[in-house]
């Protein structure tokens, strides 16, 4: 059930305690509660919540803790220790006066990740694009033309784990297995008198060997990497006849999943390892989270990322992540989804859309004619002379394209996108978008005069 006060209710003056502190009203968290459109952000916040049994915490402390969390990049213990401390950001969630104790507990982050996604803080970013810059569009009005650009461009979110190698990924699942191993063998000691043999010492001491190399040596590679597919074979053997006998509730749900991904990563790596070959179809590269996925951009010094390939459009300074995905993908089918978005945002298709020459695709082509939309890539077929004028405005028109490129550049060193924390694939995805709902609120405060 949710408990909600409108953001209409709140003094200014009334905020305080025993000793009637005086907040400065210019304040950055100050102005941002007051401009800030609570009442309908928390609309769209509530469909996510039932609206019977226990009160929940209030939206408003939800959605401006994670707006605290995300534009000061901070983990989710330190988020709720620095709103304890600072009576701004209490004043900026609602309080009435200040709270000396915490709020909530920073666990509350995950399940508030788990239950929003990336298309709650969509939601939210339309909001504020509505209220800086969403067109009135007359009753009645039935055909508008085109007006406006919108610029695509893809990249990846970069999860949080340890660079993947094949020694490192095998080394990882045969500890993993050793362990389920001494897990199942606890419980079947009486039926079983002797332990399955590892070889552990020995297969740790072979990884630690090869890593260390300070240049990799293919031959003793190929050897280790043989060593402990070799090894997991073995225990794998082993903890299926352990679990014969001992039955699958004798493990946590956690050493089963792991059993599984495992058993995955083995395969997988077998298949590489007698094709010869580096690659293979949904390749596991981390065990605790097996659905990333490998994703070749083809960027200087960084050619493979490991994380969320994004869709990203911009219209007038905001940003919208319609697509996320963990696989790899031609980010030119996004085109006509995103220009769709844009019509249901505005009413009206763009004049314009910025894109590099991978969204040129004949599909691509033909539906932009159909609609009377032009795009910013090179023309099929004959080229007609073009004036000065005309060669400087499509030129002018492509670098606009770049604008973009700067959004990726604030997402991810300012807050975070390069280094996505969140373990679930739901949980980042959410994180993902409220990393995007940032950039577009540091753009709502630029339009509205004051400083975020």
């Amino acid at each position: 059930m949710i408990n909600y006060s409108s953001q209409h209710q709140l003094k200014f003056e009334k905020f305080g305690n025993l000793y009637q502190m005086k907040l400065n009203p210019t304040n950055r968290w100050v102005e941002l509660a007051h401009h800030f459109p609570w009442d309908r952000c928390v609309k769209i916040f509530s469909k996510h919540f039932p609206t019977s049994g226990r009160t929940a915490i209030d939206p408003r402390i939800v959605i401006g803790s994670l707006i605290i969390k995300h534009k000061l990049n901070l983990s989710d213990e330190e988020t709720a220790r620095i709103i304890e401390e600072n009576p701004y950001m209490q004043y900026f969630l609602g309080l009435d006066e200040f709270a000396p104790s915490p709020l909530f507990s920073p666990t509350l982050f995950v399940e508030w990740r788990k239950k929003l996604g990336n298309g709650t803080f969509n939601g939210f970013s339309d909001v504020l694009f509505t209220i800086c810059c969403g067109d009135k569009i007359e009753k009645g009005q039935k055909t508008i033309d085109n007006k406006g650009k919108l610029k695509l461009d893809a990249t990846v979110a970069d999860q949080n784990i340890t660079y993947p190698n094949d020694l490192g990924l095998l080394n990882k699942a045969r500890e993993k297995t050793e362990k389920i191993i001494d897990e199942l063998f606890d419980e079947v000691r009486d039926q079983v008198k002797v332990k399955p043999r590892t070889y552990r010492r020995t297969a740790r001491q072979k990884y630690l060997a090869e890593s260390k190399k300070r240049q990799v040596n293919k031959k003793t590679l190929r050897s280790s990497i043989r060593y402990h597919l070799n090894c997991l074979d073995r225990n794998i053997k082993s903890i299926n006849e352990l679990l014969d006998l001992a039955g699958e509730d004798a493990i946590s749900l956690k050493s089963r999943r792991d059993f599984w991904i495992v058993q995955t990563l083995n395969d997988q790596q077998r298949e590489m390892y007698s094709n010869k070959s580096r690659t293979c179809q949904d390749r596991i590269v981390s065990i605790s989270q097996p659905y990333v996925r490998p994703i070749v951009r083809g960027k200087n010094g960084k050619k493979v990322e490991f994380g969320t390939k994004i869709g990203l459009a911009q219209i007038d300074g905001f940003v919208r992540a319609e697509t996320l995905s963990w696989d790899a993908y031609n980010e030119s089918a996004d085109l006509i989804p995103h220009a769709e978005s844009y019509k249901k945002l505005k009413g009206y298709y763009p004049e314009l859309i910025q894109v590099d020459k991978i969204y040129g695709t004949n599909k691509n082509r033909t539906w932009c004619n159909e609609r009377n939309i032009r795009m910013t890539v090179a023309t099929k077929g004959e080229k007609a002379e073009l004036t000065a004028y005309e060669k400087k405005k499509r030129r002018d028109e492509f670098n606009e394209r770049n604008h973009i490129e700067g959004k990726f550049g604030q997402a991810k060193q300012g807050y975070g996108l390069n280094n996505i924390k969140a373990k679930l694939s739901g949980t980042s995805h959410s994180w993902i978008g409220a990393v995007f709902f940032i950039t577009n609120l540091v753009k709502f405060a630029e339009l509205n005069n004051f400083q975020f």
